[in-house]
């Protein structure tokens, strides 16, 4: 942990960690980016509450006025959430220090946030989906920072799979490849996102919290660089089976590709397109993805505080 970093605590934040309390950071990219005001703010609220329901104190991380917030005061979350997206810089590990530098609104994506958590002294993220590799990535080389951010930051990493639109056997891969271990949560195949099966055997297996604790201790005491990435399943009722999102996943990256939409542009196009084919459908199964993996991340961090 360093002390350099330009690191500004919410109270709540800073009384949990110096008295040892369980802590989950939260990325704020979901917030500025992943939803239109006012749902944004409601959204984020409902998050932080799940988790302060299941004993654990949540810190939305991002970057306002040349500080990295941990944990936000309802007056910044809401200014955040206020935030147009063209205003807020979506962050990664590239662009992190650069918005600090010039006192820029950055929002977290899933690296950044693990940076900073790291920074802060929390070690439990929860989100909704990872990054991971493209379609295509074999010609265009896209992959996500995300990938490589659990390889060497040490934080456990709470989410329902990589995100569907992207290729799911491709990100496994490299994950296997990297080290970082990929642990189903009580069930024996990868969830995919918005949909609780992928038809991908998940390499790792824990049923408790505790175990998932017991593991990221583990991997301490080995000195094993890296993060964990618990692949957690959508809840049932929340779900869009495989056999329906797929064909519509298909539809929005041929659109995609039709419209010659790249880069940085290529996710928030296929999810808003997703959002339309399904009748904010995918959207809603979204939010509860992402409080169902809050509330499994409260109970890893109280199971690492014991």
């Amino acid at each position: 942990m360093t002390h350099s970093a330009p690191l500004a605590f919410a109270p709540e934040v800073a009384d949990a960690l110096d008295r040892g309390l369980p802590v989950v950071a939260l990325e704020s990219t979901i917030i500025t980016h992943g939803m239109p005001w006012p749902q944004n703010l409601e959204m984020a609220e409902k998050v932080e509450a799940v988790i302060r329901d299941n004993g654990a104190v949540p810190a939305t991380i991002a970057v306002m006025d040349g500080l990295i917030h941990i944990g936000l005061t309802r007056d910044a979350l809401r200014k955040l959430a206020q935030t147009p997206p063209a205003e807020a810089m979506k962050l990664s590990r590239a662009d992190l220090a650069v918005c600090l530098a010039n006192g820029r609104t950055g929002a977290t994506t899933v690296a950044a946030t693990m940076i900073c958590a790291h920074l802060a002294g929390i070690r439990v993220f929860a989100t909704g989906g990872i990054g991971g590799v493209h379609r295509g990535a074999e010609t265009t080389f896209d992959l996500s920072a995300d990938l490589q951010e659990l390889a060497q930051t040490p934080v456990t990493v709470v989410a329902a799979g990589a995100k569907a639109i992207l290729d799911l056997p491709k990100t496994w891969e490299v994950l296997e490849t990297l080290g970082v271990p990929v642990i189903a949560f009580g069930q024996d195949e990868l969830p995919a996102f918005w949909s609780r099966s992928s038809g991908i055997k998940a390499p790792l297996r824990m049923d408790r919290p505790e175990e998932i604790a017991a593991a990221a201790d583990m991997r301490a005491r080995l000195g094993l660089r890296g993060g964990q990435l618990i692949a957690n399943p959508i809840p049932e009722a929340a779900e869009i089976p495989q056999g329906q999102i797929t064909p519509v996943i298909e539809q929005a990256l041929a659109e995609a590709e039709a419209q010659r939409i790249a880069a940085k542009e290529v996710t928030p196009f296929l999810l808003s397109r997703i959002f339309e084919l399904t009748e904010g459908r995918s959207l809603e199964s979204n939010i509860e993805l992402v409080l169902n993996n809050a509330r499994l991340a409260a109970n890893i961090a109280a199971a690492m505080t014991h």
